[in-house]
């Protein structure tokens, strides 16, 4: 247990690290206000914080720098208990200027949310395993050409285009829609491609001529991408980073993000709340010198989604944990009214 002076000293040292980006010293600390303890005083707790591993020396100054567990006690026992939600209304303007789609306010959710910081941010749509179909059309566009629109029950509009095999006539074609219908509509998106080569081969060959070449097309129409959904703004705030002026640090990371499904894997949330994981904390690679912050928002019917935000190890904790906390309230609300209006 850290007594009151060498809590005082950590936050100190912290707050002004993760504004300056430079190590701070026993002099510096000295001369703020509120500070009563002498220059002496203050390296004396700082060679002990350093001895407990909270804080770290550099090579090139006598000063101090947060270490991972530094920053860890800083986030849990520090500012934690301080955070509360703000009023800041992030989506108001969304909402009141008109309808929009779900991923209308999600992608402007993730703009406001790297302005805010200047770090990257990500947002995953509801879970893909709780995800079901809501709403199937199939529109040809040409003799050859068909457009599938499919809509989730968390308002999710995919549009995928396929080839109409020449040997189906509009008769053929009215015979896949309403077989899609019937054995699709109100499944799990998860499940499609098991529900597709079980069932619906089975009626298709049943009630089809040239059952082959249509199947092998849906195929292509519905398994081609992942349902899942990402939203990333502020990509290239990591530029902005001092610490991220190194080639191979922006290399890896540009590397990381152009992988979705690691993307997804990272950042996706089963429990609710807020999540902070600092430095090695995370598994990846590519941002072990980054702090990861995620929370969750809820659309309804059991379904989660998350949001995220990435920046440099000296994150502004305080700040984003409560837009973090704040955003997800909001984005909570907003979707529930959203979902309600489209019943």
């Amino acid at each position: 247990m850290l007594t009151e002076r060498q809590l005082m000293i950590l936050r100190v040292i912290i707050d002004d690290f993760i504004n300056s980006a430079h190590p701070v010293g026993s002099r510096a600390i000295a001369k703020k206000d509120k500070i009563t303890y002498s220059a002496a005083t203050i390296r004396n707790e700082m060679a002990d914080l350093e001895e407990l591993g909270f804080l770290e020396k550099t090579h090139t100054s006598s000063g101090r720098i947060p270490s991972e567990k530094g920053y860890r006690y800083y986030v849990d026992h520090i500012i934690a208990p301080t955070i509360q939600k703000s009023n800041m209304n992030i989506l108001k303007n969304i909402m009141q200027d008109g309808f929009f789609e779900f991923e209308q306010i999600v992608q402007k959710a993730a703009e406001v949310l790297s302005g805010l910081t200047n770090y990257t941010s990500i947002i995953l749509g509801p879970e893909i395993f709780e995800t079901k179909l809501k709403q199937l059309q199939i529109v040809p566009l040409t003799e050859h050409t068909a457009v599938a629109i499919l809509v989730t029950d968390s308002g999710h509009v995919e549009h995928r285009s396929f080839s109409i095999p020449a040997e189906m006539n509009s008769s053929e074609l009215e015979k896949m829609v309403n077989i899609l219908k019937e054995r699709l509509i109100g499944v799990p998106i998860i499940r499609f491609q098991e529900v597709l080569n079980k069932e619906i081969a089975f009626l298709m060959k049943r009630y089809m001529n040239d059952f082959e070449k249509a199947f092998k097309y849906l195929q292509l129409a519905f398994f081609h991408e992942q349902p899942v959904k990402l939203y990333i703004g502020g990509k290239s705030n990591i530029l902005l980073q001092p610490e991220f002026h190194d080639v191979e640090k922006i290399r890896a990371f540009y590397a990381m993000m152009e992988n979705e499904e690691e993307i997804v894997n990272i950042v996706k949330s089963s429990k609710e709340g807020i999540k902070v994981t600092i430095g090695n904390e995370n598994k990846v690679d590519a941002i072990k010198d980054f702090s990861l912050i995620t929370a969750t928002y809820d659309i309804g019917e059991d379904q989660l989604g998350t949001i995220a935000l990435l920046g440099p190890t000296r994150m502004e904790y305080r700040k984003v944990i409560t837009l973090l906390n704040t955003l997800s309230s909001e984005m909570t609300q907003a979707l529930h009214l959203w979902y309600k209006n489209k019943e």
